[in-house]
């Protein structure tokens, strides 16, 4: 569970040409069904190929039923339709809706009083040539349809309508999260309300906000003050806080799950209450990562009374059914070296620390159960003779959340959307919560209520966070939400940017703050160089960056390689470019774009060096820069000889054999998103060799 990084844009016009060209196409038709930017794609939608005109006096109405959350999101929508078209869209009632130009919203209900796993998510939607109609069960339906809609807007010379459709829609997994570690690198509240508007966006519907680990406890307690005042740094959220948070996310359909994490990463308590720890402190702040060896001693009564007074005040503020209690790493070198801990497990009959951990997870269900919550821990605390009411969450895989729920568990996974981990968008989209190599029956799979994105913070502070998050997460919400058999990645990412779009209207920061970082480390306004260098480049995979350079709390997260994305879009249009010209070598227009691509990033070497003279932060990307300028050298000459059908030379191949081995070797905190492709242009140069 517990090592982090992630996700989106900033290279410019360009990009942001694409993307409005992706919404507002060309010409008055309109798209068939399957070129619509729908991000998740709907459980089933049918194109009427028609449009329903926007204009001013266009009008959002209730029917019968309504209430406050309703009543708000509509006001939300007509705000987000106002900012788009430029029109003055004001609440109506009914009786004086316009002729045409109207969304009717028939609600039947609020639906359940705190929001869990049973609610209707689903709803209708019918939009004609002059009248839309959204049917829900419940207003957390009509939230997700609302949303739909919004996505259907599109314009033409003539003005701004949105695409006929009937669409029956409904989620795949009722669990779909993201979960916000604030311990490694604490957020501010808006930051997590500008994660909340855009979660809604793409409809997850589960806020796992991880409050505590070994760097940060990060909330208020009036009953134990010294968890905050002492393990928090001075950065922690008040009660009032918590609340106007929880009420925020309700708002938009959204859960709050907290995470305290026990026995072990409990680092942040033991400081203010080293009474709890297995062995004796003291403890103090740390802003170094890793992983505490100190648990929390299970043997005391006293850590259960603690914990239940905790719980008790704690549940107050969060009024979700289920409370997570981490439960993952538990190393025991603390355990074994406690005579106290010893004498108990010999006294009785523990064989192991897994057996303790399990007796201290009963002990937690037990409390959980007193104050009305529901057990969620990650894959370590599986066993036998664990209650089959506990939910599991794993960050093991697969394979160990197929193992959970063929022993009766509920489980969401997590393992492949772990953002830190800088993986391709398409690898975390394709990655199935049920994959088929699981072998689940019906009755097993039904345990699978979903998945969680995660963004761990070792490497992600508040200006990078929504980089970081988005618009990766959209693609990851899709496989929560779209029928199993949504799995086309070309269409997935031809989608990404309208939805990018999208959440950059609800308030992400993904476009603006790469930029930002972009300007102020390089000292000035970014140079097309610059924007090129960032669409060619990724941060280091996880594994890599932590062999590269430690970090802590305390280390700005400015260098290049915090501030580039994985799975730039101009390095996925680049491999498309290559397999366009390899699948037809003779069509002029591939091979004269591709050449002036390659020979302007023959450039790129002296213009880095050269912005780092002047901006030292750039001499992290230096020997990258250079690197770029051979391959795009070797690139142009690869395309000659494939263009002529001739066969290089043997010491040409050998010479580009050996740059792209050193290419591949990381400098700085970077690596080359584009070498795979120059590695097939080699190949294909070669004859097919290597």
């Amino acid at each position: 569970m517990c090592f982090p990084i992630q996700c989106a844009r900033a290279w410019s016009s360009l990009w942001l040409l694409f993307t409005f060209a992706t919404i507002f196409p060309a010409g008055g038709n309109a798209q068939a069904t399957s070129s619509l930017s729908l991000m998740p794609q709907p459980a089933s939608i049918s194109d009427q190929a028609g449009q329903m005109p926007l204009d001013a006096n266009f009008r959002i109405t209730t029917g019968h039923f309504s209430d406050d959350r309703l009543e708000h999101a509509i006001d939300r929508a007509l705000q987000r339709l106002s900012d788009r078209t430029g029109y003055i869209l004001l609440r109506a009632k009914a009786s004086d809706a316009p002729p045409h130009g109207e969304l009717w919203l028939d609600v039947a209900a609020a639906g359940m009083p705190v929001q869990g796993t049973q609610e209707d998510e689903s709803y209708t939607l019918d939009v004609g040539p002059q009248r839309a109609v959204l049917h829900a069960a419940t207003v957390v339906g009509a939230l997700r349809g609302l949303e739909t809609f919004l996505q259907l807007l599109d314009a033409d010379g003539k003005g701004f309508y949105f695409h006929t459709a009937r669409i029956n829609d409904h989620p795949r997994f009722v669990w779909r999260g993201l979960l916000l570690d604030v311990s490694r690198h604490w957020q501010p509240v808006a930051n997590i309300k500008r994660l909340l508007d855009t979660m809604a966006v793409v409809k997850l519907n589960v806020f796992h906000w991880h409050l505590s680990d070994y760097q940060g406890f990060r909330i208020e307690s009036r009953q134990f003050p010294r968890l905050h005042e002492l393990g928090s740094d001075g950065l922690y959220y008040t009660q009032a806080e918590v609340r106007d948070i929880v009420a925020y996310a309700r708002e938009r359909g959204i859960r709050v799950v907290p995470e305290f994490d026990m026995p072990s990463h409990a680092h942040s308590w033991l400081i203010g209450y080293p009474e709890l720890a297995s062995l004796p402190g003291p403890f103090t702040f740390t802003h170094q990562f890793g992983i505490d060896s100190v648990n929390l001693d299970p043997t005391q009564e006293s850590t259960y009374r603690f914990l239940d007074t905790f719980l008790g005040e704690m549940t107050s503020l969060f009024p979700d059914r289920y409370w997570h209690i981490g439960g993952d790493e538990v190393e025991g070198s603390s355990w074994d070296k406690s005579p106290r801990v010893q004498a108990f497990m010999k006294q009785n009959g523990m064989k192991d620390n897994g057996a303790l951990q399990a007796y201290f997870n009963q002990r937690l269900v037990e409390l959980l159960e007193k104050h009305g919550r529901r057990m969620v821990g990650w894959d370590e605390i599986v066993r036998p003779d664990l209650r089959r009411d506990v939910l599991v969450q794993s960050w093991l895989g697969p394979q160990s959340l197929a193992t959970a729920a063929k022993l009766g568990f509920d489980s969401v996974l997590s393992g492949p959307y772990y953002l830190d981990k800088m993986e391709r968008i398409s690898k975390q989209y394709l990655a199935d919560p049920v994959p088929d190599e699981t072998h689940l029956t019906a009755a097993e799979a039904a345990h699978i209520l979903g998945g969680e994105v995660c963004v761990w913070t070792e490497l992600v502070a508040q200006e990078n966070l929504d980089t970081r998050v988005w618009p990766a997460s959209a693609a990851i919400a899709e496989r929560f939400w779209s029928p199993r058999e949504v799995r086309d990645s070309d269409d997935m990412y031809r989608r990404l940017p309208a939805i990018s779009l999208a959440l950059e209207e609800a308030g992400s920061q993904h476009h603006t703050a790469m930029d930002a970082m972009l300007r102020r480390t390089g000292r000035g306004e970014i140079s097309p160089e610059v924007r090129q260098f960032f669409g060619l480049i990724e941060p280091l995979r996880l594994g890599a960056r932590e062999e590269a350079r430690q970090a802590s709390q305390l280390t700005p997260l400015v260098a290049p390689g915090d501030i580039a994305i994985p799975d730039p879009p101009a390095a996925r249009n680049f491999s498309r470019q290559i397999h366009e010209f390899l699948a037809d070598p003779g069509h002029a227009a591939h091979r004269d774009e591709l050449t002036a691509e390659l020979r302007s990033w023959q450039k790129l070497g002296p213009a880095i060096h050269s912005l780092a003279q002047r901006a030292p932060l750039f001499q992290d990307g230096e020997e990258t820069a250079a690197s770029l300028s051979a391959l795009g050298k070797t690139g142009e000459e690869a395309m000659a000889w494939i263009s002529r059908a001739a066969t290089p030379p043997p010491e040409w191949s050998r010479q580009q054999a050996a740059l792209l081995a050193h290419a591949q070797i990381p400098q700085g905190l970077l690596r080359i998103a584009v070498l795979d492709a120059i590695q097939e242009l080699v190949k294909a140069a070669n004859g097919g060799n290597p």
